[in-house]
């Protein structure tokens, strides 16, 4: 198994993720309510899985490993994901002020959450296809086979240390009730 493989898996996750911020958002774009914890939930397995997580596992790993290969990281994909990351970053900030609001019943700021929640999505899921189609491939060819492995050690112990054991698992699980209450 090639680390880029790992990574693959993991946006099968965020994907679902981002249909069920759809789902949320076209929920409360048409008025409806939407249960305040989910909100939050939603929120911190983005922030926990995509932000901590994954991203950690690009920026601090694959794409430290990917300039020592000779990438560069300024100009080129590295430097267009790292972009994408910070504006990904940026799209969460909003929605997280956002839903505080929406918790305290002031549901005015509705279409903001939507408005930041569908940038979000977009972004993402370009985003993730780039990476999928284009970074990762470059980097299954410049990096051999035994750094793909110590990625993923290294991708391991990372998810230990930044957001504990059995977090991911436990985050896995909270996807799929959400899943369950708003696509099924």
């Amino acid at each position: 198994m090639k680390a880029t493989e790992v990574l693959r898996e993991e946006h099968k996750a965020i994907k679902l993720a981002l249909s069920i911020l759809g789902r949320v958002s076209n929920k409360l774009e048409s008025g409806e309510k939407v249960d305040q914890e989910d909100l939050g939930r939603i929120l911190e397995f983005i922030k926990t899985f995509v932000d901590t997580c994954h991203h950690g596992k690009e920026e601090g790993l694959l794409f430290v490993a990917m300039e020592n290969a000779g990438m560069p990281r300024a100009r080129g994909p590295i430097g267009v994901m790292l972009k994408e990351h910070e504006m990904g970053r940026s799209y969460v900030r909003n929605m997280r002020e956002t839903v505080e609001k929406y918790k305290t019943g002031d549901f005015s700021y509705s279409s903001r959450l939507v408005e930041n929640a569908k940038k979000y999505a977009e972004l993402l899921n370009a985003h993730i296809e780039k990476e999928d189609n284009i970074l990762y491939p470059m980097a299954d060819m410049q990096l051999p086979d035994e750094t793909q492995r110590e990625l993923i050690e290294k991708f391991e112990k990372l998810e230990q240390d930044r957001i504990g054991i059995g977090k991911h698992e436990e985050l896995h699980e909270l996807l799929h009730h959400l899943k369950d209450k708003y696509l099924e």
